[in-house]
């Protein structure tokens, strides 16, 4: 793979990565619902998801998704159905649980919700179809392979690992964090908003 392809590839995954999303979502609220650590976790976790779809394209399998659109329509009702639950548990959200009474979930759970809503995003499948694809040919090296893999999964983690220590670092989560309900309130209405756009 030359340096100019590479560089290309940087900058679609940037873009896939940088948009506003149903994971930015999530990510933020475990920020501001239980820690930066629950971010983190779900930061990873959701780069394990998106590199499954990456596995998905490079090595063929997504032209199933194309070929057979019943999985496409499974993939998007489940996730339609994950995005509008977990916009109803915001929704009933009474902010901060650190706050309320000094527990917060496991981070596995912030691990579960992380790779979920990378995995059962349409966004994502339409995202590496349409144009991570267009960096695979029949001629790539299993170096190649590896390369795409790897930079795909550290500009996903390394984005939302970034925006949360930025929050963190600068004190607007703790901010935020004191209007944690409200923002719970919000990234419930934008979750079950997005839900409802994927179903229709």
């Amino acid at each position: 793979m030359s340096l100019v392809t590479w560089l290309s590839l940087v900058a679609v995954c940037c873009l896939g990565a940088m948009s506003p999303g149903p994971s930015l979502a999530v990510v933020l609220r475990h920020a501001l619902s239980n820690s930066t650590r629950h971010a983190v976790i779900a930061s990873l976790s959701h780069a394990i998801g998106v590199a499954m779809w990456a596995m998905l394209t490079i090595w063929g399998l997504a032209v199933l998704v194309v070929e057979t659109p019943q999985i496409f329509q499974i993939i998007t009702y489940v996730g339609a159905a994950y995005l509008a639950w977990l916009g109803i548990k915001a929704l009933r959200s009474k902010g901060s649980q650190l706050a309320l009474d000094g527990k917060q979930v496991p981070v596995s759970a912030a691990a579960w919700d992380g790779l979920m809503v990378s995995v059962l995003n349409p966004k994502l499948a339409v995202f590496f179809i349409a144009l991570f694809s267009q960096f695979v040919s029949a001629d790539l090296l299993l170096t190649d392979k590896l390369i795409m893999l790897s930079t795909v999964t550290v500009i996903d983690s390394g984005w939302y690992i970034l925006l949360t220590v930025l929050l963190a670092r600068t004190g607007l989560l703790a901010k935020m964090q004191r209007g944690a309900a409200t923002v719970d309130k919000v990234s419930g209405v934008v979750l079950i908003g997005l839900a409802l756009k994927i179903a229709i």
